[in-house]
């Protein structure tokens, strides 16, 4: 799944890490995220995230 890596990146501002998976989709929609974004973030798997890089390379993976 191709997403614009700022994009991302200003979706998962305001995360305290680690965060699960809900915390983190929680907070991309309150910022604002986009549907791809908010997409992309569904398709995560369930576990912590210690970093939105962290997060990047799981949703790489996905691409």
């Amino acid at each position: 799944m191709k997403v614009n890596p700022i994009e991302m990146q200003n979706s998962l501002g305001g995360v305290n890490y680690p965060a699960s998976k809900k915390q983190i989709i929680d907070q991309a929609k309150t910022n604002g995220a986009s549907q791809e974004v908010r997409k992309a973030l569904g398709a995560l798997p369930e576990k912590e995230y210690d970093s939105p890089a962290a997060i990047n390379k799981e949703v790489g993976k996905g691409a």
